[in-house]
């Protein structure tokens, strides 16, 4: 079985605004729970530790460096994207997926408000 090549491109420039929404409160904690179940899969905490050790875009299968079906890692980035923690961009016929440093930061202020 012949693996394919993943394409690398770099991820767009990120937004190093500062967040000013508060770290407690309903709302904080609405949204922290929301990102808490979003990584709360292993494969899902290895798919962002994937992405930011690439510090890149990654253009296709990212099967190639799981040992998981295509569908399976699909459903897992749809997860990761809802919850805005992994931006998918159409690259042509395929997407480029890049770690959402600014929704990281966000939920690692959250957490670090506990």
């Amino acid at each position: 079985m012949k693996k394919r090549r993943v394409a690398v491109l770099s991820c767009p420039p990120e937004d190093a605004a500062a967040d000013l929404r508060p770290i407690e409160g309903s709302g904080a904690d609405d949204e922290l729970a929301a990102l808490c179940k979003a990584v709360g899969h292993p494969v899902r905490v290895q798919i962002l530790r994937l992405l930011a050790r690439k510090n890149a875009c990654i253009c296709g299968d990212i099967v190639d460096e799981l040992p998981l079906a295509q569908s399976t890692v699909s459903q897992h980035l749809k997860v990761l994207k809802e919850s805005g923690l992994v931006r998918g961009d159409v690259d042509g016929p395929r997407v480029c997926y890049c770690i959402e440093p600014r929704t990281l930061r966000r939920f690692k202020a959250l957490v670090g408000g506990l």
